[in-house]
């Protein structure tokens, strides 16, 4: 008699169980690798439609611009209008969306002086952006336009900004604006600086991805906790 005899049921679940763990573990990198795929043909779908706003190029064509009383004023290419004229401030932006998706306009912020990364590194807060009374789109590799406008005399921003146009000093304007489904919400800062007569050329100071990485971060956005989409403000364009 043997002194030790094959206990065949034993041996057969184990090599049951060590077989159920490769699969088990081969399974488990199938789907990391799915998942992985997935998350990286999202982002590329993503991209595609991520609009990007930019000042227009110098060469590009002057846009007329109306506003809702009546007023028309004209942005040259790579320019901006600022205007007070009867206690009202008059704003617009020539644009070009370089993005690959098309770039729709929702709130925006004003105030006098060339904010830069350095003296404000964070975007304004939710509570202080204006609501675009309407939908401004700008087509993806195009041109379009930004308008906004300041009459309510009960502004406290208007004053300031109204003075820093009479005199000539350079203002900051903040766009928030979103693909044409409402998601992706970016803030990009522009600079609009006086030149020669009444005219002003517009820059890009600063881009914000509200809702992940963007172009940089810094430690002021971040203790902001900014929220992947603002509320809606309080004073209407």
């Amino acid at each position: 008699m043997l002194p030790f005899a094959a206990d065949w049921a034993t041996i057969s679940s184990l090599a049951t169980a060590g077989g159920t763990l490769v699969l088990a573990i081969a399974t488990f990198a199938s789907v990391r690798s799915a998942n992985k795929s997935a998350r990286v043909a999202e982002d590329a779908l993503r991209e595609q439609r991520r609009p990007l706003l930019a000042p227009s190029r110098f060469d590009d064509p002057v846009q007329k611009i109306m506003f809702v009383e009546g007023r028309w004023v004209e942005a040259a290419g790579g320019g901006a209008v600022a205007e007070h004229v009867d206690g009202a401030v008059y704003l617009a932006i020539s644009l070009r969306n370089v993005g690959a998706g098309i770039a729709v306009c929702q709130q925006w912020f004003v105030k006098p002086g060339m904010a830069t990364s350095r003296t404000a590194p964070a975007h304004t807060s939710d509570e202080e952006f204006h609501v675009q009374s309407r939908d401004l789109y700008i087509p993806a590799g195009d041109i379009g336009m930004w308008q906004g406008a300041l009459r309510n005399p009960d502004d406290p921003i208007r004053a300031s900004v109204a003075e820093a146009i009479e005199a000539r000093e350079p203002l900051s304007v903040e766009l928030l604006y979103s693909d044409q489904v409402g998601g992706q919400p970016t803030i990009t800062r522009f600079g609009l600086s006086p030149s020669g007569g009444d005219t002003w050329i517009a820059s890009t100071n600063r881009h914000w991805y509200l809702e992940g990485t963007g172009p940089r971060s810094d430690d002021a956005e971040v203790k902001m906790g900014a929220s992947p989409r603002l509320p809606m403000a309080r004073s209407p364009t």
